[in-house]
């Protein structure tokens, strides 16, 4: 099927950032920034130009492109996953070294997920993702799942990394209920070794882990702004297409784009109020944006 670029949402992604080290043989002590390729393809498998949305700030900075002009331009953006949220961030100290996180990187997506907030676009995150979603909302982490909650699985094992798996519950008459209808239970990566400890006001939670019970989906109520948010601790770029073992991406991927598409016709409020003119409007543009598979 092809398609004009006008007729293709243009999606953010938010940078991961390899930070200059003049022990690095190539890019000898170059700031790097850089975006994963199997989340970038998950998005342009729905049909979406994918943009990484780079850090306007540091030492080589210059001219005047701000975040918020991306917020502008863009029909929404997604939240990287990546290293650890620097327990500053929620107002904690580390409590171990290796846990003190990226705080550079937390500057940078605090203030995009600020920019488009403030811009009311579509907000998705994924792994770290949500953790900084969750944080800059008023949540708070645990530094590490395995030392701070008793009886607690293990998220993150580095020698299986995206072949460790676990089950989620998903929470009756939530949002990830309704994408899934019929659906208690489910299996899903994870390679996390933090999450969510205080839920940020204003979020309910989509789907638990079992049995130990850390959310792994979140997302902000409707009635406490205007603009999607949405996250899931996993990562469902990893879910092979067409397997069954893990949940599919696919009505994930189709809910945030929707909520894009809605925004891009529809600036001043959620679809739920959209008259059926901006509601056919924003169906005929998912429709252009999705790839058949």
């Amino acid at each position: 099927m092809s398609q004009t670029v006008s007729g293709r949402l243009k999606i953010g992604l938010s940078a991961c950032f390899s930070h200059a080290d003049p022990a690095r043989s190539l890019f000898t002590n170059k700031t790097l920034q850089y975006v994963e390729q199997s989340i970038t393809h998950w998005l342009m498998s729905a049909g979406a130009m994918v943009v990484m949305v780079p850090c306007p700030t540091g030492a080589t900075a210059r001219g005047d492109t701000k975040l918020s002009h991306y917020a502008e331009w863009l029909d929404g953006v997604v939240m990287h996953g990546g290293a650890d949220v620097w327990p500053g961030s929620y107002g904690e100290v580390p409590l171990k070294d290796a846990w003190v996180g990226d705080r550079i990187r937390d500057l940078y997506d605090l203030a995009l997920v600020e920019a488009f907030e403030q811009a009311g676009k579509p907000i998705f995150g994924v792994c770290r993702g949500l953790q900084l979603i969750n944080v800059a909302f008023g949540g708070t982490l645990y530094q590490d799942i395995e030392a701070q909650h008793p009886n607690a699985l293990r998220h993150r094992d580095a020698e299986t990394y995206d072949q460790n798996f676990h089950e989620i519950s998903i929470t009756p008459g939530s949002r990830l209920s309704k994408l899934y209808p019929g659906m208690e239970s489910a299996r899903v990566n994870s390679i996390h070794h933090q999450g969510v400890k205080d839920l940020a006001p204003g979020f309910e939670v989509d789907a638990w882990s079992i049995p130990d019970r850390i959310p792994e989906a979140i997302r902000r109520r409707v009635d406490r702004g205007r603009s999607y948010i949405a996250a899931t601790q996993w990562h469902p770029e990893f879910h092979t297409y067409g397997a069954t073992d893990t949940v599919d991406d696919s009505a994930i991927l189709q809910d945030f784009l929707w909520a894009c598409a809605t925004a891009k016709v529809s600036p001043k409020g959620p679809l739920r109020s959209a008259p059926g003119r901006i509601r056919n409007r924003a169906a005929r543009l998912l429709r252009q944006a999705l790839l058949m598979r």
